[in-house]
């Protein structure tokens, strides 16, 4: 299907064509939500997350599907595009509210004051709303917030969340105190800007967030009492052939050597070993198709593209 031996390592140049690549790396990327096929009780855990207006925290082993769930729901919910916060040890929640370049703002301020009679105060181009300080702001829709990876925060990072969760609102403390009770801010994902009328702002419509966890550490009881939780189950047989049918239109027998790359696929993931289902996906796309390899070549690429996450 996608295989070729484009490099050969003999040092002739030829310029040839790579062929599609599979359609979760083709870019500008394309959303995948409609493709996501949900496993038993998430749609449940979906709608009550809706509901209650919680956020919903899905939690599972890399590559299980945990950060597409928000694709699906947000395309079919029309919620428009999903806002995204990548956790790192690092994360603050200040930063996902908003950003202040105070330091652009004072090289500003020292240019424009430099002429006299003029002075410069314009904060505005110095202030942007971040990913989760975009989703509170008000709207007719919910917008759709995925926090990824939560687990790898800093320990106080989840309890620091709670206020604002409860709540739905926040404070922007540069514009408490700023000469002008209205200031247009740029929000996260789009040049379009949110007027915030003394440094508040708060939801009309509380969004769907979505936040991930590879289950490496635990939470506060608080902060787990406040979310609606579901574990994504190890996949079956029969899920993995419906993932496969709808990422790669591909239907994989009863027998043949696909069918055994999935129940081999699915062995392992029983036995207790960390695969992710886009390995199995890449090793599918790979190895099937007309000029797919063969004999020992093929079993090489599939131990590549199927080792443990585990090890190096």
């Amino acid at each position: 299907m996608a295989w070729g031996s484009y490099y050969r390592g003999d040092g002739s140049v030829h310029a040839e064509s790579l062929g599609p690549p599979p359609p979760w790396r083709q870019f500008p990327r394309k959303p995948l939500g409609f493709k996501f096929q949900p496993p038993e009780g998430l749609t449940d855990a979906v709608n009550a997350a809706l509901s209650l207006r919680r956020p919903l925290l899905v939690t599972g082993t890399p590559g299980s599907g945990k950060s597409t769930v928000i694709e699906s729901v947000a395309e079919e919910l029309v919620l428009g595009p999903v806002l995204r916060w990548h956790i790192t040890s690092r994360s603050v929640l200040s930063e996902a509210l908003y950003r202040y370049d105070v330091l652009g703002r004072i090289h500003e301020q020292q240019l424009g004051n430099a002429s006299p009679g003029n002075v410069v105060d314009d904060i505005a181009p110095f202030l942007q709303l971040g990913p989760l300080g975009t989703a509170l702001v008000p709207s007719t829709r919910p917008r759709a917030l995925l926090i990824d990876e939560i687990d790898k925060s800093d320990l106080d990072l989840p309890s620091d969340l709670l206020d604002v969760l409860e709540r739905g609102e926040y404070e922007i403390a540069e514009l408490t105190r700023y000469s002008a009770a209205d200031v247009a801010v740029r929000i996260w994902d789009s040049e379009k800007r949110y007027t915030v009328h003394r440094g508040r702002v708060q939801c009309a419509e509380f969004p769907f967030i979505v936040m991930t966890s590879n289950e490496e550490r635990d939470f506060p009881a608080p902060f787990l009492r406040r979310c609606i939780r579901f574990s994504m189950p190890t996949p079956d047989d029969e899920a993995i052939r419906k993932i496969v049918l709808a990422h790669l239109d591909i239907e994989i027998g009863s027998d043949g050597p696909m069918a055994d790359l999935v129940a081999g696929f699915v062995a392992r993931l029983e036995a207790g070993e960390n695969l992710a289902i886009d390995q199995l996906l890449s090793a599918v796309f790979v190895l099937s198709g007309r000029e797919a390899p063969v004999g020992t070549q093929r079993e090489e690429l599939a131990r590549m593209l199927l080792r443990e996450l585990t090890r190096a």
